[in-house]
Formats: C-alpha cells, sequence, structure tokens
C-alpha cells in the first residue's frame, strides 16, 4: 500500500491511497473459502461447490467489503501517526477520483479530499487579563431565595372568600344572551377554573374581588383573556371553536382555593436542607447562602469561560478555513443533502469550530483530561438542577444516579456532559494562569450583562 499527501495551501489536503491485491488478497481468499464450506449451490453437497463459481457469486462482493475495511482503517491510522489536524470526515476527491475497476486484479487508488484546521499557537499567561465577576449575596438575594422556598413548598386550603395573588376560583358558567338570561342550548361549563390573577383586563379582573362561594358573578371571558388559546382552555373547547365568541357568561362561585406559602419554621428548614441540619432561622439564611454563593460562582465561572473565550479569539485573529470543503461536508452530512448549507449556520458553524480549536490547545497546555466519573459527576449536577427548578431541592441520591444513567445512554446526551465536564476543569486551571480584573456586582447587574453579551 501507498499513502501520499499534499497539502499546499495549508487548509485543503489532497490524499492519495494506493491498495495493491497483496494487501487484501489474502483475506478476501480466506473469507471466500469460509463461504464455499457453508455455501448452499444447487447440485453440490455443502463444501463442495467449484470455487470458481463462489468466486463468481460472492468475489466482487468481499473484495469490496474489504477494501473498504483495509482503506477506513489505513487512512485514519495515517491522519493520526502523522498528525495531521483534520475537520470532519475524508470526502472523495471531486476532482482527481476516478473510476476504480474493482473486478480487476490491480491496483486501486482512491483519492481524498482533505479539511485541515489552520495553524495557529494559542497561549495564555499572566499577562493576559480577564474579568471575574463576583456576585453579592445581598439580605435581599437571601430573602427573595426563602421567599421562593416557601411558595415552592407550600400548599392549597380552601377560602372563605376570594383575596387575591394565586388564589383559584371553581365555578360553574353559563352562557347569557344579550338580556342577561341563560342562552338556551349556549355554552356550559361546570367546575370550570378562574385564577383572576391572569386575567388582562383590569375591570374584569375587579368583578371577583372578595367573591365568596354561593355568589354569582357576571363576566366576560373574552375581554378578561383576550386570547384563544387561553379562552379555550377555560371553555374546554377547541381553539377553532371560540373564534366568534364574545358573549358575557354567569360564573356561580363553587369554592375558593388560597395558595398558602410554607411557614418558615423547622419543617421547612428539614424540608428543604435535610432533618436536623439547621434548627433555627439565622442558621438556616447562612445556609441558603453558601448555597446561593456556590450557585453563583459557577455563574461567574460560565462568564469567564465567555469573557475568556472573547479575549482569544480577538487574539488569535481571523483563521482561514476550507470553507468550500467544510460546506461540501456538512451538506453531506445533513439530514437533506440537496439542501445548500444556510450562510448564517455555516457562519455559526466557523465560530464554533474555531473556539473549540482554541480550546483544544489549552486543555492541552493544561493537561486536562476528563474520567468517567468525572463525567457521571457532571450528569448528576445536571440532574438536580432540574429537580431544583420544581422546587425540589432534596431528591434521594439513587434517585439522582437512576436518571443520570439513564440519560448517559444516549450519546449526545454523553458528548454534552464530556464537554461540560472539560470547560469545568480548564476553568479552574485557567483561573490561575491569567490575572483576574476582579470586579463585585449585584445579581441583577450580572443578569442585565448576560442578557448583553
Amino acid at each position: 500500500m501507498k499513502i501520499s499527501f499534499e497539502c499546499a495551501d495549508k487548509i485543503n489536503g489532497l490524499l492519495t491511497m494506493t491498495i495493491e491485491p497483496a494487501d487484501y488478497q489474502e483475506k478476501v481468499e480466506k473469507k471466500l473459502k469460509d463461504y464455499r464450506k457453508r455455501a448452499q449451490v444447487p447440485g453440490f453437497r455443502p463444501g463442495n461447490a467449484p470455487m470458481g463459481l463462489i468466486k463468481k457469486q460472492y468475489g466482487a462482493a468481499v473484495k469490496v467489503d474489504e477494501v473498504n475495511q483495509l482503506m477506513g482503517k489505513a487512512l485514519y491510522d495515517y491522519i493520526h501517526e502523522n498528525k495531521i489536524q483534520m475537520l470532519g470526515d475524508p470526502m472523495p476527491s471531486k476532482d482527481k477520483q476516478v473510476p476504480q475497476d474493482l473486478n480487476s486484479d490491480g491496483d486501486l487508488t482512491f483519492v481524498f479530499d482533505i479539511a485541515v484546521a489552520p495553524e495557529f499557537k494559542a497561549e495564555l499567561t499572566a499577562d493576559d487579563h480577564i474579568p471575574f465577576y463576583t456576585i453579592e449575596v445581598s439580605d435581599d438575594l437571601i430573602d427573595r431565595q426563602i421567599e421562593m422556598l416557601r411558595n415552592q413548598n407550600g400548599e392549597m386550603t380552601e377560602a372563605e372568600s376570594y383575596a387575591g395573588g394565586n388564589d383559584t376560583i371553581n365555578g360553574d358558567l353559563r352562557q347569557l344572551d344579550a338580556e342577561g338570561n341563560t342562552l338556551e342550548g349556549g355554552i356550559t361549563v361546570d367546575s370550570a377554573l378562574v385564577m383572576p390573577s391572569y386575567i388582562k383586563d383590569e375591570e374584569q379582573k375587579k368583578i371577583f374581588d372578595g367573591c365568596k362561594p354561593g355568589d354569582i358573578l357576571t363576566f366576560n371571558p373574552r375581554k378578561a383573556y383576550q386570547n384563544d388559546s387561553e379562552l379555550a382552555g377555560l371553555l374546554k373547547l377547541d381553539k377553532e371553536q371560540v373564534a366568534d365568541i364574545t358573549s358575557d357568561f354567569s360564573f356561580q362561585v363553587k369554592t375558593i382555593n388560597h395558595y398558602q406559602a410554607a411557614e418558615l419554621n423547622q419543617a421547612l428548614f428539614d424540608k428543604v436542607l435535610g432533618e436536623g441540619t439547621v434548627t433555627n432561622e439565622q442558621d438556616f439564611r447562612k445556609k441558603i447562602a453558601e448555597e446561593i454563593a456556590s450557585s453563583l460562582s459557577g455563574n461567574s465561572k460560565l462568564r469567564f469561560l465567555i469573557d475568556l473565550r472573547k479575549h482569544m479569539e480577538e487574539k488569535i485573529g481571523e483563521l482561514q478555513f476550507p470553507e468550500a470543503l467544510l460546506k461540501r461536508i456538512m451538506q453531506e452530512t445533513s439530514k437533506d443533502k440537496d439542501k445548500e448549507v444556510d450562510d448564517k449556520e455555516f457562519e455559526n458553524t466557523i465560530k464554533a469550530l474555531k473556539w473549540h480549536l482554541i480550546k483544544e490547545q489549552l486543555a492541552a497546555a493544561q493537561q486536562i483530561q476528563v474520567t468517567d466519573d468525572e463525567v457521571r459527576q457532571t450528569a448528576e449536577s445536571d440532574i438536580r438542577a432540574q429537580f431544583a427548578q420544581y422546587g425540589m431541592g432534596n431528591v434521594p441520591d439513587e434517585l439522582v444516579e437512576k436518571y443520570a444513567q439513564e440519560q448517559m445512554q444516549k450519546e449526545e446526551y454523553r458528548n454534552r456532559c464530556v464537554d461540560r465536564s472539560v470547560d469545568y476543569k480548564l476553568t479552574d486551571a485557567l483561573l490561575k494562569v491569567v490575572t483576574l480584573d476582579q470586579k463585585t456586582i449585584s445579581l441583577d447587574e450580572f443578569n442585565k450583562m448576560m442578557e448583553e453579551k
């Protein structure tokens, strides 16, 4: 076998591979002999069919299979051994590849277009200044977090009257005619659920102020909601059925449910932090402050990585990529191979690719490697964060581990966890390399900055 590689412009490579019969013939013959032993050919006992007949039936397919396997392994071995930084997969050359006769006993020559990464050097030292934002854990932030925890762990109680907020009202709806009487054959909804705080129109919202079970109110759902989807949900109809509904409805109040936030007591402390972790409000606030600080530390590191990326992209400057070949690779690997690559999509791909190459060099310089255990921990942290969004902050470890294991079976999810694990370790390493321009800001200021990034 002969392999040659040329890359005149540094980014568009051409790899030529010549496979000789001696490279594959022995394996082809062995496989054909195995076929002969198993072949069921009419007129011959198993294993006694003429080899010439076996070759005629299976020879070309076996040869193609062996050549493809040999070519694939040799190609990637050559790229690895010669440290060619390839982008995407090799593509059969449009200009250089000529048809090959697989039925002949001669040499086979294959030519591939190779997209090669541009050459550059990504380095960081103490001379590189990167901003680092520490988010202040203020009393107001602790109060807001505790209020959220109280609301998440509250419960519904039946109330004597509607007092606003997140109270919900259950009642029976009846469509009215122009005179205000129940419309014969009109829309009726038993046990309709209304949350007045969601009503857009202030006049309609006031109708429910102070109402009690047994009261009969008159309101206009169309004015109250002004949205066909919300109106359809209230009237339990399809969206298309409510387009022309503008009439008033009577609403007989049956029950009023008041959402009561959890008391700031031992029961809440135990539910949020675990039984007996704290026994008074002062220690509870300290623990909440620590959790907030830990969470916000992750936000600060995320912002650091964003600013680091911007700094490195500006420091490296423009890079030349084999754009035509990369577009061809993207088109060939897309679901719709006949659709041209969108310019905006390609621009975003190049930006992501540039950062990927920069990050690879930075990770290599810091000798960053991630273990299976670290990837698993990233997945479990992700699962815990998802539970926390629904107010479930004290989920048993075994449940988190179970969900993480299930998600890790998905290749795309696992790759994402690997990438994030690398980001975490790389960030921690680079925080010790560069010079940090420390700044303390409020959470609101930080969030505004993130929205503007």
